[in-house]
C-alpha cells in the first residue's frame, strides 16, 4: 500500500517507523549521491547518508512543510556532511588524496571511458573547498549567500572557490 508523501511525512512525524522507512527508500539514492559528491569517498558517503537519516529522524518534528520534504532533507544532509567535516578537522587534519590540487597535474591511467565518469573523477579530484562549492552551487543549485552560511566562508571565498573549481575541471577535462 503506497501513501502520498504528505501522509507519510505526517505519520513519520508521529513516530511511525514504517512511514519513515518509506521516506528513506524514496530519498536514499539522491542523498547518497549528494554525500558522495561532497565527500568524494564511497565509505564516507555511506556513513554521512546514514548520519543524515538519523538526524532527519531526530529532527522530523521540526519539519514545518514550508518547503518540500526533499529540499529540507537535502539541506539537512549538506549541513550534516559539513558539520562532520568540521568536527573531523578539529580532531585531526586527515591526509586525503583529493585534497591534493596537484592531482590534475598527473596523467591518469587512461581507462576512464565515458565523459560522465571523467567528470565524476575530475570533481572527486578537486580540492575539498572547491569541490564543496562546485557541488553546492552548480550541482545542487545553492546561491553563494547560502553556501557562505552553510560552510562558514565569505561570499567572495565561495565565488573564488567556484571559479577555481571550474578552471581546474576545464583543465582536467580538456586533456
Amino acid at each position: 500500500m503506497h501513501s502520498d508523501p504528505t501522509d507519510l511525512i505526517g505519520r513519520a512525524q508521529r513516530g511511525d517507523r514504517e512511514a519513515f522507512e518509506a521516506l528513506y527508500r524514496a530519498h536514499v539514492g539522491r542523498v547518497y549521491a549528494l554525500c558522495l559528491r561532497l565527500t568524494a569517498d564511497a565509505a564516507q558517503a555511506e556513513e554521512r547518508t546514514q548520519d543524515a537519516f538519523v538526524r532527519a529522524w531526530e529532527r522530523l518534528g521540526s519539519f514545518r512543510r514550508e518547503s518540500a520534504f526533499a529540499t529540507w532533507l537535502y539541506r539537512l544532509t549538506v549541513n550534516e556532511v559539513l558539520r562532520r567535516r568540521r568536527s573531523e578537522r578539529r580532531r585531526e587534519q586527515r591526509v586525503v588524496g583529493t585534497d591534493d590540487p596537484e592531482a590534475f597535474e598527473r596523467p591518469g591511467d587512461g581507462t576512464a571511458g565515458a565523459m560522465g565518469v571523467d567528470l565524476e573523477c575530475a570533481v572527486a579530484a578537486l580540492p575539498a573547498g572547491a569541490r564543496e562549492v562546485f557541488v553546492l552551487h552548480d550541482v545542487e543549485g545553492y546561491r553563494h549567500e547560502e553556501i557562505a552560511k552553510l560552510t562558514g566562508v565569505a561570499v567572495g571565498t565561495s565565488k573564488a572557490q567556484l571559479f577555481r573549481a571550474r578552471r581546474l575541471l576545464r583543465k582536467a577535462l580538456n586533456r
